[in-house]
């Protein structure tokens, strides 16, 4: 109506720059949604070449999808890298502003990680092969950015909401200025503020942004509600293992109570049952009885009971391979365990049992060290005023060690419990009032995911998982998390601003044009110069927050050289000790994520 109303009253300017700047504002907008696009789905560019890998000596050119876990790939100057993994041999300049955004090419070597879609500007370098295709970070990325994120916010529908009913007051009082003062001028001015162009364009810039900036940052955000949920939660329930913990549980001791049976035998069962489980107990059982080099056999019948263990038949022997609750339900007498090893639950370590054709035959123990940035995590989260929970499937002792360890308190742990149980416990928080994000990685915690305000998990977690969480830890490093409420806390804040920089201006206009005569280009000027304003401002998130290297902590030069004597004492969340004695050692401690740092020691 504006527009037309200035053509019929002879201001074609006007008119002009009414449209010139709503479709400017408009273009901004698009630019930022499509940048971010494609440079989400250019990451995997390389994945439909070819890659030189060594085989049997040999430099061979192969299909980079026929690459598979631990080939040695060759990559020469000008080439992308199609693989995560770590250097082997070389040293080069790898350019990874494709997927990160870093503008200046870095320098690695030997030990160093190095990730797909990054390109080697110069040098030759040999990469062993730790992930391929959708498993990099840059395919794990690229297949979240294809499930089609939605950039809405509450706030944002709220602002439309509001500028819809603001249409019939405005015809009104445009009206009535037209009428009262004989000025179709001032009329048209009053048509032309309104809250809704701005409120349109400017909160998906905003959102938009800092999708781009986490993402770029190894935090995969799948919508603005999930940035606006983030920026408010005041609870953050986390899965203990492999989430916690480090995920990679490692076997300490195989307990015996069928003399028929021996630990070999107990072992090959058990791997066998757990064959085919991505569970961290499940792969530590299997990576155990690889590197003692016990037999595997076949299985006929196989069943996954959620939360509890593993029903098979190997050998025509019926095997049960879980949880005391597993064989508790299936009327597993556990007296013999207790009479022979009265003292086996008294340590930190975790149990699976194991019974064949009915009769416990053993236990197998296995420990799962906490992640060492957790403390950290939680510490943070504390302070920001964020309550932590944990939850585990695990038994009580276990679950209250770590929990002590990590600094969470007593009343907010929640041990032994099935995946419905999780589900309860988030509900029940919610239902209390708080705002609550559940973080976990397996088929076990899909359930809470999907009923927690907003759901955390990892690039390298279930698929389930990663498919039911509103946002990815790509690095698989909590540090990511901090890094996403920073990001979520700072778009919302810009979203504010952005409100007050178009509903001031515009409503201030609004009241000035009933009592003063505004001119039409003023009134236009105000209104989408407003809303162009806003979203400049929208683009900010794509710097980062502004004290997101606080994240890192610092750690004091002389507190450091007095610690680094003690080469096995963790200094701090991001920074490690360790004692060397040759390059193969340089090599081994050098493998680290991005983000972790480690002092070497090196021995003479």
């Amino acid at each position: 109506m504006a527009v037309g109303l200035h053509a019929i009253n002879g201001s074609q300017f006007a008119s002009a720059l009414m449209l010139g700047m709503i479709e400017g504002g408009e273009a901004i907008r698009d630019m930022t949604m499509r940048g971010s696009e494609k440079a989400s789905l250019n990451l995997l560019d390389c994945l439909n070449k070819h890659a030189i890998v060594e085989r049997d000596g040999m430099e061979i050119e192969v299909p980079v999808k026929e690459i598979v876990e631990g080939d040695r790939v060759i990559v020469y100057p000008g080439d992308q890298i199609p693989v995560d993994g770590y250097i082997i041999k070389g040293h080069g300049l790898v350019d990874q502003c494709k997927l990160t955004g870093e503008s200046i090419p870095i320098s690695l070597s030997a030990g160093d990680d190095v990730l797909a879609s990054t390109m080697l500007v110069e040098g030759k370098i040999s990469i062993f092969t730790e992930r391929t295709g959708k498993n990099t970070r840059a395919g794990a990325t690229v297949a979240l950015m294809q499930s089609a994120p939605v950039h809405d916010t509450r706030m944002g529908n709220y602002a439309a909401m509001v500028a819809n009913q603001m249409v019939v007051p405005t015809l009104a009082t445009s009206l009535g200025v037209g009428l009262s003062s004989g000025d179709l001028g001032r009329a048209i001015s009053i048509l032309t503020l309104d809250v809704g162009t701005g409120m349109r364009i400017s909160i998906p810039t905003t959102i938009m942004s800092a999708l781009t900036y986490a993402s770029r940052n190894g935090v995969y955000i799948r919508s603005g509600r999930a940035i606006e949920k983030l920026a408010e939660i005041d609870t953050l329930v986390f899965d203990k293992t492999g989430t916690l913990t480090q995920g990679r549980a490692g076997v300490t001791g195989i307990y015996i109570t069928d003399h028929s049976c021996s630990e070999q035998e107990l072992l090959s069962l058990a791997a066998t049952a757990e064959q085919g489980l991505s569970h961290p107990v499940a792969e530590a059982i299997i990576r155990h009885a690889k590197d003692t080099n016990v037999p595997m056999y076949e299985y006929t019948e196989w069943d996954y009971h959620i939360g509890l263990g593993v029903a098979a038949t190997i050998n025509d022997c019926q095997m049960l391979v879980g949880s005391h609750r597993l064989m508790v339900q299936e009327n597993i007498s556990l007296d013999v365990l207790n009479q022979r090893y009265p003292n086996i639950k008294s340590g930190s370590n975790s149990l699976v049992y194991v019974a064949r054709d009915g009769q416990l035959i053993g236990v197998i123990l296995y420990s799962d060290p906490p992640r060492p940035e957790s403390q950290y995590i939680i510490k943070e989260l504390q302070e920001q005023g964020i309550t932590p929970y944990m939850l585990s499937g695990d038994v009580k002792r276990v679950a209250k060690t770590v929990a002590d360890e990590l600094g969470i308190a007593p009343d907010c742990v929640y041990a032994e419990e099935f995946p419905e149980g999780k589900v309860e416990v988030v509900k029940a928080l919610h239902e209390s009032g708080k705002t609550v994000a559940f973080c976990g990685d397996g088929i076990n915690d899909s359930a809470a995911l999907a009923y927690a305000d907003v759901s955390i998990s990892f690039g390298g977690a279930t698929d389930i998982a990663r498919e039911t969480a509103d946002i990815v830890l790509m690095e698989n490093d909590l540090r990511g998390l901090l890094l996403a409420i920073k990001v979520a806390k700072h778009a919302m804040r810009i979203v504010w601003e952005n409100a007050a920089l178009v509903v001031v201006p515009n409503i201030g206009a609004v009241i000035a044009g009933v009592f003063l005569a505004i001119d039409p280009v003023l009134a236009i000027i105000i209104n989408n110069g407003s809303a162009i304003l806003a979203e400049i401002n929208g683009l900010r998130p794509l710097l980062g927050p502004d004290n997101v290297k606080s994240f890192v902590p610092s750690v004091d030069i002389k507190t450091l050289s007095k610690q680094s004597q003690q080469p096995q004492k963790l200094l701090d969340a991001t920074t490690k000790v360790a004692t060397v004695k040759s390059v193969k050692d340089v090599v081994e401690h050098t493998r680290k994520p991005a983000s972790q740092s480690v002092l070497l020691q090196v021995s003479a």
